[in-house]
C-alpha cells in the first residue's frame, strides 16, 4: 500500500501526540433548591456553611438566598468528580449537618446535575 507523504505526516503526528493526551476527568456539579420551614432559612444556611471547608474534592460550595422567596435557598456545588460528592455524604460533619438541618426543611425544589467545565471563582482542581 502506497501512502502519500501528507497522510504519513498526519498519521505520524497523531501517533506522536496520542501518548501525551490524558483522559480528562469530568467535574460533577449540583444545583438545588431547598425551601425551609417558615422563618428558619438563616439557621439552615448557618448549618450548611458550618463544615464546608473540610470536604475533600469540593471545588466550590455556594449557598444563596432566593430573593423572591424568604424561605428558599439555592445551593450550587462543584466537585472534582461524582465519587468525591458521594464520599462527602459519609463525612461525620456532613452527616451531622444533615441531621441538624432536616427538621428545618419544608421541601426540596428543583435539583439539576451539571458538568462544570470551569469559570471565574472556581477553585483550581486539587492534586490527587
Amino acid at each position: 500500500m502506497d501512502m502519500e507523504r501528507r497522510d504519513f505526516i498526519i498519521l505520524a503526528g497523531a501517533a506522536a501526540i496520542a501518548p501525551t493526551v490524558k483522559e480528562e476527568k469530568k467535574m460533577y456539579g449540583l444545583i438545588g433548591k431547598i425551601v425551609t420551614v417558615a422563618g428558619n432559612r438563616d439557621e439552615l444556611i448557618a448549618i450548611l456553611l458550618g463544615g464546608v471547608a473540610a470536604m475533600p474534592g469540593c471545588l466550590s460550595y455556594v449557598v444563596a438566598k432566593d430573593p423572591a422567596d424568604a424561605n428558599a435557598i439555592w445551593i450550587t456545588e462543584v466537585w472534582e468528580n461524582e465519587q468525591s460528592h458521594r464520599a462527602s455524604l459519609s463525612l461525620p460533619a456532613v452527616k451531622e449537618a444533615i441531621t441538624r438541618g432536616k427538621p428545618l426543611i419544608a421541601s426540596f425544589g428543583n435539583m439539576t446535575i451539571t458538568e462544570p467545565v470551569g469559570g471565574h471563582g472556581l477553585m483550581a482542581k486539587r492534586p490527587q
